[in-house]
């Protein structure tokens, strides 16, 4: 069983319907991703995509919703939790990496 730190996850019963709004909206931003000739719009909308698949991802297998937590540290463990659930420690090594461009380039 994986555990949901109390600080970044709160126990919460969904719907199947809100589990496929959630992949709805990470299928919509991969969609602009791909449409746009844009690097840093597809890459920005890649990055969301992958952070509301993993939302909608712990909400359908844990049965948790993600706390609205200020600062970057809960992508950060929604990419955890991701990886652990799929048990695919290449998704967590990637996603790091998207998640350290994305902050490098926002302190710009």
């Amino acid at each position: 069983m994986i555990s949901f730190e109390s600080k970044y996850f709160s126990k919460f019963t969904f719907t199947p319907e809100q589990i496929e709004r959630y992949f709805n909206n990470a299928r919509r931003d991969l969609k602009i991703a791909v449409e746009d000739d844009h690097l840093e719009v597809k890459f920005n909308y890649c990055y969301n995509a992958l952070i509301k698949a993993g939302i909608a991802l712990i909400a359908a297998k844990g049965n948790v919703k993600v706390r609205s937590v200020a600062g970057h540290h809960i992508n950060i463990k929604i990419i955890e939790k991701m990886a652990e659930i799929l048990k695919d420690e290449t998704l967590l090594s990637v996603g790091n990496a998207m998640r350290s461009i994305k902050s490098s380039s926002a302190e710009r």
